[in-house]
């Protein structure tokens, strides 16, 4: 049966079946309310508040505009703006009571969505952050298969470990902790807005979950009646995440603030746990890519500008920062996973304690030289002295051949690795065995380039080797505290320290290179370049490490230069003309200008 709209008049809307009305009411009116103590006042395009009429030729048309009914008094408020406004003088003169009669909103007509076995209730608006508590982007979905399989394997080498979800929003990445590695974790989560902590607790009983609402109180635990039998309980908190940091201590913490991290950084290294993870997702993604430089400057310390690899360098910069932070700590950190996509940019670091690593870790942050005619660029020179011409550094002639100044810094940036190879194959095996599909693909991609190799058989398990050297490196907690036992656990963790920095030393000879090339941007015009994983084998014949990347779909990750780069695409590049050219050429680029020679006649000679 079609029903009328209860907000609009039939000349707005027309009379329509259940789900076309639902969905209308969700978009028109719903998205765009304005709430107060628990209800929410809708906009209104009922003939109630009447604007100004209008001459149309001999008729007199009067429109009737959109507003809002104050729920306080009888004031009809045309921008929903001014109606927060009005609320809020209501408020600061003490009259908050309602003189209507109020309906609030059913609970059924919040939305629900199941991601990974995880049921989260979300509101109508949750994929609009300015316009709702909760956000919840389906997008991010990868990225919190990312995170999971990172704390899988931190639940695998150290067990049970305290996580904190910093950012609670819906819950949806605690309850997924919890209900997949159960005993493994202690999750606690955490949000400053209070609707958004009512929507984690009502999601958690939603999965059958106890809610820990006071570690104070042992008794102060809520459980649905369904979930009494459930042994599992999360922890939810409000507060502000800085205060959380600085009260507690974690081996797992996760930052997802609306924008970016850097605000948040230094508590979250302040009492972290030794060779625990801290990892942050950053969505600022104008100021990261360089559409926002002056924001970037301002937030990160780094000046950055559009590049071929800019999804690498909004990376580097967030590793910076990172370290930056984690150095002021007297901690060091180890890159375990960088990941650039369209929407995010996930860094996962381990923390080391102790001024060595902070040490090691400060001479890693170096400035960058790039070439804005060639795109060559190269890290500056470890070093505090001025040197004469910085140009010299850069393998390419182009400040000799062309005028003006050539070549920018940029950075502050991170220069050191971006991946564990060996962290990123136990992470594939994790997601493998969770199913996480998503995660697979990207993580297998991950190996192939922290090793940068292109085999089609490449292993991406975890070998005996590497399962042994992780070991050694697993931090391991005793409940005895006697002096015996806390000696012992100092040497076992100095132990455990020298041998990461060990395994540190010994890969970094074999890191992978640093950044990329776009095998567009470099492709010579009225040539076809070839088939990309033709280019890759092309290359890896020449003696060159090469891998694709997952920054870019069509970037190629070496350590051959720029012009060797060059060399190779132009040597197995095809002319686009017919049968009326000459077929066999060589094309040699020198200065961007083409001369082409035939085999068959003889270069012409100086005289002419």
């Amino acid at each position: 049966e079609k029903k009328p709209c209860p907000l609009c008049s039939e000349e707005k809307y027309k009379a329509c079946y259940g789900h076309k009305l639902h969905r209308h009411l969700l978009n028109f009116h719903w998205k765009v309310s304005v709430e107060f103590e628990g209800y929410r006042m809708c906009i209104c395009y009922l003939p109630c508040h009447p604007v100004k009429p209008n001459l149309v030729g001999d008729q007199t048309s009067s429109k009737m505009g959109a507003h809002y009914h104050c729920i306080i008094c009888s004031a009809t408020i045309t921008r929903r703006t001014d109606m927060i406004s009005h609320i809020n003088r209501h408020v600061n003169k003490g009259e908050t009571e309602s003189r209507f009669i109020t309906v609030p909103a059913p609970k059924n007509s919040h939305q629900v969505l199941k991601e990974s076995a995880t049921d989260v209730r979300v509101l109508p608006n949750h994929s609009t952050p300015q316009k709702t508590d909760s956000y919840f982007n389906p997008k991010m979905k990868l990225n919190r298969q990312l995170i999971f399989s990172a704390l899988a394997v931190l639940a695998k080498e150290r067990a049970p470990i305290d996580c904190l979800d910093a950012f609670g929003a819906t819950g949806i990445m605690g309850l997924q902790w919890a209900k997949h590695l159960q005993s493994s974790v202690r999750v606690t989560i955490n949000d400053c807005n209070e609707n958004s902590v009512a929507m984690i607790k009502e999601n958690c009983h939603l999965n059958k979950m106890k809610v820990k609402l006071d570690t104070k109180e042992d008794d102060n635990d809520e459980a649905m009646g369904v979930g009494e039998d459930s042994t599992d309980t999360i922890e939810v908190t409000k507060m502000d995440a800085n205060v959380i940091m600085h009260l507690r201590s974690f081996d797992f913490i996760h930052l997802d603030p609306f924008g970016t991290t850097v605000n948040y950084l230094d508590s979250a290294f302040r009492n972290v746990r030794n060779l625990g993870i801290v990892s942050l997702t950053s969505t600022d993604i104008s100021s990261l890519y360089a559409k926002a430089q002056h924001v970037a400057l301002r937030h990160y310390g780094s000046n950055i500008v559009r590049t071929e690899y800019y999804k690498e360098l909004a990376a580097r910069v967030v590793i910076a920062a990172v370290a930056r932070a984690a150095a002021r700590c007297n901690k060091g950190i180890e890159v375990l996973l960088a990941v650039a996509l369209e929407h995010f940019v996930l860094v996962v670091v381990r923390v080391l304690r102790g001024p060595s690593s902070a040490d090691d870790l400060a001479r890693k942050i170096r400035y960058l030289i790039h070439c804005q005619w060639c795109e060559e660029r190269i890290f500056q020179k470890e070093g505090n002295m001025l040197e004469e011409n910085p140009y010299q550094q850069l393998p390419c002639d182009c400040h000799g051949s062309m005028p003006g100044k050539t070549a920018v810094v940029l950075g502050p940036l991170w220069s050191g690795a971006l991946f564990n190879a060996g962290f990123l194959r136990r992470m594939y095996f994790e997601s493998a065995q969770y199913g996480l599909d998503e995660a697979q693909s990207v993580l297998k991609t991950l190996v192939c380039e922290a090793e940068c190799t292109t085999s089609k058989h490449h292993s991406v398990h975890p070998s005996c080797e590497e399962t042994k050297q992780e070991e050694c490196g697993v931090y391991i907690k005793t409940p005895s505290t006697s002096p015996e036992s806390l000696v012992y656990r100092k040497r076992k963790s100095d132990e455990v320290t020298r041998n990461v920095n060990k395994r540190q030393k010994a890969e970094s000879n074999a890191e992978h290179p640093a950044f990329y090339y776009n095998i567009h941007r470099h492709s010579i015009k009225g040539m076809n370049m070839p088939k990309l994983n033709r280019f890759l084998n092309y290359l890896s014949e020449a003696g060159y490490r090469v891998s694709r990347t997952h920054f870019d779909p069509m970037g190629v990750r070496t350590n051959a230069p720029l012009a060797q780069f060059k060399t190779v695409l132009l040597k197995y590049s095809t002319p686009t003309y017919g049968g009326g050219q000459v077929e066999d050429t060589e094309v040699l680029e020198e200065d961007r200008s083409a001369v082409v020679l035939t085999k068959d006649c003889p270069p012409p000679c100086a005289a002419d």
